[in-house]
């Protein structure tokens, strides 16, 4: 093995992946019922209240953002995909939302001692070499007041790890077809995922690739970047386990 191949996605792969065809599968994938129950795990595990400052680093097309916004939130939402970001704007002028979307890359953030909280959901953590990762956790303190609270939301390794690689999930909306085909790299502690899109009489193929932390690593990570204490819970907030489908890591500032 050549320790020094890295199989971290691009941040053109990153706009790749995240497009239109994210957007046309959203719902069926995250159906609002169940968007709506994470938006409450989120606001319950962070304490947000009613105009707090939050940021979504990797917020995508604004499903969970905009749901804070309609708590009384003060939300600002960041991704890298102007595509995703669209969407989340014409989503919240929709609902009457005032909710700051910005362009730009969660490794160079520009702001400074300004919000309470801060959350990647949905598996967006990982997607760099292991350097890059922890810049990101660095810039996440940075933007957070002393006290503020970092939330990350990541697939449990030990049980994903217990699923024969690999797996395939299939998502229809009317005659139109999204293949996601998982494979483990175990000797680089990554995930792969191969998206195949049939629609419209296209196929279209993507790929995501994504690092595997565990708990221990989280709070290595994470007291280096800068926060005092870290805790672990399962999805939906309970007591974190190894058959918990779900690691939700929060670390206090």
């Amino acid at each position: 093995m050549d320790d020094k191949i890295d199989n971290s996605i691009s941040p053109s792969e990153l706009e790749s992946y995240f497009g239109e065809d994210y957007i046309y599968f959203g719902d069926v994938v995250n159906l609002p019922e169940s968007s709506d129950r994470q938006a409450e795990v989120i606001c319950d595990l962070l304490s947000i209240g009613q105009d707090s400052p939050v940021i979504e680093l990797g917020c995508g097309y604004g499903r969970i953002s905009n749901r804070l916004a309609e708590k009384g939130a003060q939300v600002t939402g960041l991704d890298i995909s102007p595509i995703l970001l669209k969407k989340a704007e014409a989503d919240a002028a929709e609902r009457g939302l005032n909710v700051e979307y910005v362009l730009g890359d969660m490794r160079s953030l520009p702001w400074r001692d300004r919000f309470d909280a801060a959350f990647l959901w949905y598996t967006t953590f990982g997607y760099f070499d292991d350097a890059d990762n922890e810049t990101v956790l660095r810039e996440a303190a940075s933007c957070l007041r002393t006290g503020g609270r970092l939330l990350i939301d990541h697939p449990n390794r030990i049980d994903f790890l217990s699923h024969k690689s690999p797996i395939c999930y299939v998502a229809q909306r009317h005659n139109d077809v999204r293949i996601d085909i998982f494979s483990n790299d175990v000797l680089r502690d990554r995930s792969n995922l191969e998206r195949i899109i049939v629609r419209d009489g296209c196929v279209r193929r993507t790929h995501l690739s994504f690092r595997q932390y565990g708990f221990s690593e989280y709070v290595r990570m994470l007291r280096g970047a800068g926060f005092q204490t870290v805790e672990a819970y399962g999805q939906e907030g309970e007591a974190f386990t190894s058959d918990s489908s779900r690691l939700v890591v929060v670390a206090y500032k």
